[in-house]
């Protein structure tokens, strides 16, 4: 096995996280930055935008979406969700992962044809630099998840952040030092998920 399967077999979703890192901040944003920069998209779009919070900010991020899920999960089940959204609080950061669709829309005005598929390549990018980052931070031995609350949170993100209309939220990934390794994993046959055709 190349170092590099090696690599891709550590990432994974990790849940269970505290602050305690070997990295320190600066590190890690430029560990995320040049994840960004090489990162590939359709027709050299780079229309992937990130905000990475620490701190203050990163605290007010998860408090927020607990509030927003009080709101909407019945309460006979919230206990269980603020659970989740603790363990995701009591990391290092949280990296906001966003598309400008004024981006997208400017390429779909410039080149019609391809107008129903940009939304679709950007979404294509944006995990790229998804995984990119993932697996850049399991090389540091650092965990990472990946979650979508929006599209609940979506007008708060961007109030509390003064974020452009045009970003529009695609996901969040709370990092930080691994408190607990993840249950094994399953996996379907190869067999039934490739074809090799001569």
């Amino acid at each position: 096995m190349s170092d590099f399967q090696k690599l891709i077999s550590k990432r994974r979703s990790i849940y269970h996280l505290d602050e305690v890192v070997q990295m320190m901040e600066p590190e890690i944003t430029e560990l995320i930055r040049s994840c960004l920069y090489e990162a590939p998209s359709a027709f050299n779009s780079q229309s992937t935008r990130l905000v990475v919070l620490y701190g203050e900010a990163y605290q007010s991020f998860w408090q927020m979406v607990q509030e927003t899920l009080r709101s909407v999960v019945p309460p006979a089940s919230f206990q269980k969700t603020k659970e989740r959204i603790d363990s995701f609080a009591q990391g290092t950061g949280t990296i906001l992962f966003f598309e400008d669709f004024s981006v997208v829309r400017s390429l779909q005005q410039q080149m019609p044809i391809y107008a129903d598929r940009f939304p679709i390549w950007a979404e294509h990018a944006n995990a790229m630099v998804q995984y990119m980052i993932w697996v850049a931070l399991a090389e540091k031995g650092i965990g990472a998840s990946l979650q979508h609350y929006n599209p609940l949170i979506d007008d708060k993100v961007r109030e509390m952040f003064a974020l452009p209309q045009s970003w529009q939220l695609i996901a969040q990934m709370p990092f930080g030092h691994i408190v607990e390794p993840p249950a094994e994993k399953t996996h379907l046959p190869l067999d039934q998920r490739i074809k090799i055709i001569r």
